[in-house]
């Protein structure tokens, strides 16, 4: 099948599009960034690292134009629709975990508008096909999600819903975002088999030597760290296999780690024995939201799946997808993050403000870096609790671009701080 796009255009892929590269990140960060870091809020506390700038003009009205995604709800008339597609191709992979998840995104879309049907399409993607290799040494991108987008880009399917933590930061060329949902709890949690659960509670318990099993880069550059006694070793598949592996009387593994959403999406909740915070862990970019990929021309469809928005979730992502962007990595390199709403001081803006915190670690987990930044990203008359589909189309520009400046930002602190040798010396598979 050909390839989706030329490889030299690419999108940075969530609803506002903004298409900065590298060297626009630099100058975005080095040129002003404080005082075009939000256009209509007053200078920020200075007690947990924030820029303080002056107070800039209010803007005096909501933009002119006003986004026709809140047009599109259950109030629709038949004679609206007319020229509307009546069904919505939805693309997922087929693994349990990825089919349960599109299924909870298309019966929103079936509430939200019960007279059009969602029909699902699965497909098998590189990382579902390749199970006897590390994630971080197939040498891939787009691992799961390339199949996907070939599909979308032929029109097979209309959306494809996804792990967001799957998706690039930067997508093919004609590929965005068009929604991020409401994220599930994005901690990383530890699975002990049954017939050990009376005996451990917590990885501190398991006696020096014991084999924890784990596909991730980051996970184990984190663990080795705090549990330098234990052994982590690669485990492959989907939830239910690793499951199975780890229940089988013969399985090596005395624990594995695993992600908390997918396990509470699939039920098995009760099987959590520990819930890694983050005094051990930082969870990976994006790590329990889902992301509903569309066709960038496609306006309508866009329009529809806007609606699924969670406004929260999407200003964590998008701040943590620019953190990863800015730092160039992805799921062979150990990024880790963690976000988190921090009260206002400031009685002229009262809304919280958005903090993130990011890790780079070599692979060993022995060379870290850990930093912060935090910074308002409300604009006058915007809330947490706003949606974001209902909101003009300034506001929605103006909340996505200062999340991502604040990944972008956090990312030039930890550079100077040394990321950029630490990734370096990485091998690239």
């Amino acid at each position: 099948m050909p390839p989706v796009v030329n490889s030299s255009k690419k999108n940075s892929g969530l609803p506002v599009t903004l298409n900065f590269q590298k060297q626009d990140t630099e100058r975005l960060v080095n040129s002003g960034f404080a005082d075009r870091l939000h256009e209509s809020t007053a200078s920020t506390d200075a007690q947990c690292g924030f820029i303080n700038t002056d107070s800039k003009e209010k803007a005096s009205s909501r933009s002119q134009y006003i986004t026709s995604r809140s047009n599109y709800t259950t109030s629709e008339t038949d004679s609206d629709l007319a020229s509307e597609p009546n069904s919505i191709t939805v693309g997922s992979r087929k693994s349990n975990l990825a089919v349960v998840q599109t299924k909870l995104v298309i019966k929103m879309l079936s509430e939200a508008f019960p007279k059009k049907s969602f029909p699902m399409i699965t497909m098998s993607t590189t990382g579902d096909r390749v199970l006897d290799v590390s994630l971080s040494k197939i040498g891939e991108k787009s691992l799961f999600t390339k199949e996907l987008e070939y599909a979308l880009e032929d029109k097979s399917v209309d959306i494809v819903v996804h792990s967001l933590k799957d998706l690039p930061t930067v997508l093919p060329e004609g590929m965005e975002i068009s929604s991020i949902l409401k994220r599930e709890d994005p901690r990383d949690v530890v699975i002990f088999p049954t017939r050990n659960r009376s005996k451990y509670s917590s990885l501190k318990d398991l006696p020096s030597g014991s084999k924890i099993g784990t596909s991730s880069v980051r996970r184990i550059a984190q663990l080795s760290k705090a549990y330098p006694g234990l052994i982590f070793s690669n485990i492959r598949g989907n939830l239910n296999t690793r499951f199975n592996k780890l229940e089988d009387e013969s399985c090596e593994y005395s624990a594995i780690i695993l992600a908390a959403a997918g396990v509470n999406r699939l039920g098995f909740s009760h099987m959590i024995s520990e819930y890694l915070n983050d005094d051990t862990m930082y969870y990976a970019v994006g790590q329990g939201a889902l992301g509903v990929e569309t066709r960038s021309d496609d306006d309508y469809t866009k329009m529809v799946v806007m609606t699924l928005t969670h406004t929260k979730t999407l200003l964590e992502c998008v701040a943590e997808r620019g953190l990863m962007r800015y730092l160039e990595g992805g799921c062979s390199i150990p990024i880790g993050v963690w976000s988190s709403w921090v009260d206002s001081q400031d009685p002229s803006n009262p809304q919280p403000l958005l903090k993130l915190r990011g890790l780079v670690s070599s692979v060993d987990g022995q060379d870290s870096i850990k930093a912060e930044f935090c910074a308002p990203v409300f604009p006058e008359n915007v809330t947490l609790d706003s949606k974001f589909s209902d909101l003009s189309h300034q506001n929605q520009t103006l909340l996505y671009t200062n999340a991502e400046k604040i990944g972008y930002k956090l990312g030039e602190i930890m550079n100077q701080m040394g990321a950029s040798r630490i990734l370096d010396s990485i091998p690239k598979h």
